[in-house]
């Protein structure tokens, strides 16, 4: 089974952009399994934790540029909204509160796009209800996240029923100063995602010295360079 490789650069705080804007770059790559772990050098960093993404069976979120997920880890649980193609320069006041969001330049290839990301964490007894169904994820958004969705995205209220979708299971790994971030989802396709911070400005330059860093460790790099977050949506409803 073909295995792919996101190497994202991650962004700061929306806080800190109007200073200093920062871009996430995605480079995915196509490399055997076996080969990962000694090309990249990984080291475990952190405990497992499992990821589930909520949409419907049409994946209407998904279709609006729309993200749901949970991640459950062994200290808390994390409920994030990710709203795709936003103009981070060009927000609302006060439509990320501080401390609880960020807006961030995702690249792939040539592309570039704003994306806000808005969290809040839940207890261990609400996450369980969630993934059980006894609670509405949609009740279980912050005020933030609402007003994000109805002012902003013009998307609600979200669809009746979104359910959740996964789990896919995630480990964090460091390789030689970048944080790697290896997915399994449950029919064992695999993806991994490597992070480093890196301003707006320099995102070109710093792909390009990746790119030659991957290809010093012989790390094959996919021809196709479109994000995988369908893919996986699919491929979870599917099950």
């Amino acid at each position: 089974m073909r295995e792919f490789l996101v190497i994202a650069i991650a962004l700061l705080p929306a806080a800190a952009q109007a200073a200093s804007p920062r871009a996430e770059i995605q480079i995915l790559l196509c490399e055997p399994d076996a080969s990962l772990e000694r090309k990249l050098d990984l080291r475990p960093r952190g405990a497992p934790y499992e990821t589930w993404l909520f949409d419907d069976n049409a994946l209407a979120l998904l279709d609006r540029g729309l993200r749901l997920r949970l991640r459950a880890k062994p200290d808390g649980s994390e409920l994030t909204l990710k709203v795709a193609k936003q103009d981070c320069t060009t927000l609302p006041r006060n439509a990320i509160p501080k401390g609880e969001g960020k807006c961030e330049y995702d690249v792939y290839g040539d592309s570039s796009h704003g994306a806000v990301s808005l969290t809040r964490t839940l207890d261990a007894t609400v996450a369980r209800d969630l993934l059980a169904g006894k609670v509405d994820v949609a009740t279980l958004l912050s005020e933030a996240q609402v007003r994000f969705l109805r002012d902003v995205a013009k998307a609600w209220p979200l669809p009746s029923d979104l359910r959740p979708l996964g789990p896919i299971a995630n480990r964090v790994y460091r390789a030689k100063g970048y944080d790697v971030d290896i997915s399994t989802l449950p029919d064992g396709q695999r993806y991994a995602e490597i992070s480093d911070k890196v301003r707006l400005e320099r995102a070109s330059a710093e792909r390009d010295k990746l790119i030659r860093h991957l290809a010093q460790a012989n790390v094959d790099v996919c021809a196709d360079q479109s994000g995988q977050a369908a893919a996986k949506m699919k491929r979870l409803l599917a099950r």
